[in-house]
């Protein structure tokens, strides 16, 4: 049967994990465009002015991921992947002085670092002609001349805190590298009868570059960010595979299940998708039908059938569904219900 022609319009969902030990990193499944793409160059050996022997140099290709979604941890992987609990950053809020000469900032959400405190008549906050001197002590701030801040007036107070706890923070500097990571990228083919084939993609080495830029506006689109990775030769020599899957990707081997009333099916064994692989049971009327559970085991690869005490004897279909690549696939395992002796 000669092979189909298929097309795509269906971004990847991409598995990130850590190269040395393929600990899942990131399972990112919101961006808007993926790409993958190689090149090799060649030189050639010229013969009177003409190309006569070509040598292929070595390979080389980048992946991107496009988002306007995202998750904090993203950002991560053009550092060295960890997220810290603690940070430090300025802020500034604008307080009433319950009485004259002092104020009490209430800074409840971390801890305001020492001397990083400036006090300003509310509406001149950085006019340092307009700057109230004092000093800040355990939460209070008190004027050096306490005619500088009068009860029931509003004052602009800036300061640097530090936190260690609710923040999250992505540090970058030349001693944080990224790391290496093994990356598959998921999206699924359509051929001309309409039928979805899932398509994989795999790096085995790739190195994050370490340029991005933040946008942000008012106006037009969200904010994108696109993160490109260098693909590099593992120590295999492996750098950068494509696969398409042609199985269904439910497949089962079992044709038909004879179960007794009451009884439990043995395992049975599908190919299906980790985390992925549904069931549902229905009867000759094509209604959903409680009495027959159904359990997905293991690495849903399993699947155990059971019938309760009082189910009806008769024929029944258990409907698989696998959501893997964006889509949904199915198969059918056929059930005979009797009772037992």
């Amino acid at each position: 049967m000669p092979e189909l022609n298929k097309a795509n319009r269906q971004v990847c969902d991409v598995d990130i994990r850590v190269l040395k030990t393929k600990a899942p990193f990131l399972k990112f499944d919101t961006a808007n465009t993926t790409t993958a793409g190689l090149s090799g160059d060649s030189v050639y050996a010229m013969a009177k002015g003409s190309r006569r022997i070509a040598f292929a140099n070595p390979l080389e290709g980048t992946m991107t991921i496009e988002a306007q979604v995202y998750p904090f941890k993203f950002f991560a992987l053009l550092s060295d992947g960890v997220v810290e609990s603690s940070a430090v950053y300025a802020d500034s809020k604008t307080i009433t002085a319950v009485a004259g000469g002092s104020l009490a900032l209430g800074v409840t959400n971390g801890t305001i670092q020492t001397g990083s405190v400036f006090v300003y008549p509310a509406g001149q906050f950085g006019d340092e002609a307009a700057l109230i001197a004092g000093t800040y002590s355990d939460g209070t701030f008190t004027a050096t001349n306490s005619a500088a801040i009068v009860a029931n007036n509003s004052y602009e107070v800036g300061y640097i805190v530090s936190r260690t706890s609710g923040v999250k923070k992505i540090t970058f500097n030349n001693n944080k590298l990224p790391k290496d990571y093994f990356i598959t990228m998921k999206t699924v083919d359509k051929d001309e009868d309409g039928t979805l084939t899932p398509f994989v993609m795999t790096a085995y080495k790739a190195s994050v570059q370490r340029n991005f830029e933040l946008s942000f506006s008012s106006e037009g689109d969200p904010a994108s960010v696109t993160l490109t990775f260098d693909l590099m030769e593992d120590k295999d020599g492996n750098i950068f595979d494509m696969v398409e899957i042609s199985e269904d990707a439910m497949g089962v081997s079992l044709a038909a299940l004879r179960l007794a009333i009451g009884g439990t099916s043995p395992d049975i064994k599908i190919n299906g998708a980790n985390g992925a692989v549904s069931a549902t049971v229905k009867d000759s009327s094509d209604a959903t039908y409680a009495k027959i559970s159904v359990t997905v085991s293991g690495d849903n690869d399993t699947l155990i059938i059971k019938a309760a005490d009082d189910a009806v004897a008769g024929n029944y279909k258990v409907i698989l569904t696998d959501s893997t690549s964006g889509t949904a696939q199915t198969a059918e395992i056929a059930v005979v219900l009797y009772a037992a002796g």
